[in-house]
């Protein structure tokens, strides 16, 4: 017994150290040279709040910040669709998020909104099943319909037909709900192309967050 635990001990001593999977994540943010222009003051506001709510500006920012106008029209479109009032909850619109960048296999979106569901849920393991795969998560009937449609929205979108909107409004989604689901899933698979044709890396504090 002592000579395997000096053969395991010799063992693990010549194992060389990882690196970690994460390593420069967050030094070189796209695969492109696009070097960052100076900021503009209403960015340079938004990126000192980010600093100061967060403790860091999501790398998707920065990816942007080589064009003012770019990085500006995000932003607006952004804070409109996952912060300003809605029939959807924050959460539900990091769960859309989360459910179709798992359809576009979008690393920096699984990641980023993964922490995200896992933040404003309590629940880390309803994030790691809104990445996996949302239809084996115990959800309500309501979050079932809308990630349905998400989902069907980014993979199939021609074969959305009036039963799928007429599904929605038996769960209790409105109009204006149903306008918010589509535009949701439509930003963000622009953004899970985008993310994808960059090879946009997240920031690496969001893997830990809500664990």
């Amino acid at each position: 017994m002592a000579k395997r635990n000096s053969k395991v001990a010799r063992s693990n001593r010549n194992m060389k150290t990882r690196n970690s999977a994460t390593a420069g994540d967050d030094t070189k943010i796209t695969a492109l040279g696009l070097p960052p222009q100076t900021l503009s003051p209403d960015m340079a506001a938004y990126f000192a709040k980010c600093e100061q709510k967060l403790g860091f500006v999501p790398n998707v920012l920065k990816a942007y910040a080589f064009d003012m106008a770019k990085l500006s029209a995000f932003v607006a479109m952004y804070n409109d669709l996952m912060l300003a009032p809605s029939g959807l909850s924050k959460l539900e619109r990091e769960m859309i998020a989360v459910a179709v960048s798992a359809q576009n296999r979008c690393y920096y979106c699984l990641v980023a909104h993964g922490a995200g569901v896992r933040q404003l849920s309590g629940d880390p393991a309803l994030g790691e099943l809104m990445a996996m795969n949302f239809r084996a998560a115990r959800l309500s009937k309501r979050e079932r319909a809308m990630l349905d449609f998400a989902v069907k929205l980014t993979a199939e979108p021609w074969l959305i037909e009036q039963d799928d909107r007429d599904r929605l409004r038996r769960a209790g989604f409105g109009d204006r709900d149903i306008w918010d689901i589509a535009a949701v899933a439509g930003f963000f698979n622009m953004s899970n192309r985008v993310a994808s044709a960059t090879d946009m890396r997240p920031n690496s504090v969001y893997h830990g967050q809500g664990r």
